[in-house]
């Protein structure tokens, strides 16, 4: 229909698109804005929420004095372990000094020597008793440290149960939260989608059109980009659902626009001549027209041959001749292009004459 309209009407007209397009930005962006701060009308929810805190707490207390118990046994072993290395160490030393001292004792044969093995034997047997003590101060560390574990496993199990039980009521009263929020968004955006249908049929050519095709976009925008990602899925029952019930609304909306124009179709082309160029708009014919098709049926047509003056499928005249001039002009012109007469004035006939020889 563009080529239809006049330059300025043209500039006019693109500046008003952009105003609905701007208009539609700022809807978008205040829109954008109240549907992100509505979760903030829920409050926050926490797994220590639905715990029961008390014994949570004694459990994370258990939980924390065994493992600090395990951490003290630990450094008691090492330093346990590191004393009995040591021992170990002076035993063999001392054992491997007594046994050549031996050595040399069984060479010389001196008998007064005797006494001096004994006291020797005797240090090697406090040396071997005090390894026997740092052994068992090592046992006894590694059990404290395996009865800390224990603790420490003991409680964290327990503990384990309770905030498992409690995160599975954290996940479903999330569930429910998500869809009450999807509701606030439902109840806010559903309505501008109607409202924007009511306009879409309504006022879409009226005076102030800009302002409703921005509506229109935003209320669009609103719903399936603000509305639809937040759809609650619940294993994709609900999406796929709703996505067969929104085509199969669409798809018998337009089954029925369809058949309402095609019935109307019908109707027109059972309409005389005349009449049928009083219900076509100029603007509407002369856009179908420049589309090659015919602006009664819309069914294309070789306008370029000038042997074809009317349509072949619907039988609207195409073409006729100036009733002042006599040139062939299209029948939907408002004025002859070649002396410039007024169609009505001048009274053009919907057929054609032969020329004059």
């Amino acid at each position: 229909m563009s080529k239809a309209l006049r330059l300025s009407e043209k500039w006019f007209r693109r500046g008003l698109w952009l105003v609905a397009v701007v208009f539609a930005g700022f809807l978008i962006g205040l829109g954008g804005t109240i549907v992100g701060d509505l979760p903030k009308v829920e409050t926050p929810l926490q797994m220590d929420d639905f715990l029961d805190k008390p014994v949570a707490q004694a459990l994370r207390e258990q939980v924390r004095t065994a493992q600090q118990a395990q951490q003290d046994a630990q450094a008691a072993l090492e330093q346990a372990q590191l004393q009995r290395s040591k021992a170990r160490s002076e035993s063999q030393a001392a054992r491997e000094t007594f046994n050549n001292w031996l050595a040399a004792r069984s060479v010389t044969q001196r008998a007064e020597h005797d006494p001096e093995v004994l006291a020797r034997t005797q240090a090697l047997d406090a040396l071997k008793q005090a390894e026997r003590g740092t052994q068992q101060a090592v046992e006894a560390q590694q059990q404290a440290l395996l009865d800390a574990r224990q603790a420490a496993a003991a409680a964290q199990q327990q503990l384990n149960k309770l905030e498992s039980a409690a995160s599975e009521k954290l996940h479903a009263e999330r569930r429910k939260v998500e869809l009450r929020v999807f509701l606030y968004r439902l109840a806010l955006t559903l309505p501008l989608l109607v409202a924007a249908g009511w306009l879409f049929v309504k006022k879409r050519k009226g005076t102030y059109w800009p302002f409703v095709w921005g509506f229109i976009f935003f209320a669009l925008f609103a719903f399936f980009v603000e509305l639809v990602p937040y759809l609650p899925s619940y294993g994709g029952y609900v999406r796929y659902i709703v996505g067969i019930a929104v085509t199969a609304l669409v798809g018998r909306y337009a089954i029925l626009a369809l058949n309402r124009y095609l019935e109307r179709q019908k109707q027109a082309e059972a309409l005389p001549d005349q009449e049928r160029r009083k219900e076509l708009g100029y603007d509407v014919a002369l856009a179908r027209l420049a589309k090659n098709v015919c602006p009664g049926c819309e069914r294309p047509v070789d306008l370029k041959n000038e042997a074809i003056d009317f349509c072949p499928h619907c039988g609207i005249g195409l073409f006729d001749r100036c009733g002042h001039c006599r040139t062939r002009k299209s029948a939907f012109a408002r004025f002859c292009h070649a002396c410039g007469t007024s169609s009505q004035k001048a009274g053009s006939a919907p057929t054609l004459p032969a020329d004059p020889a």
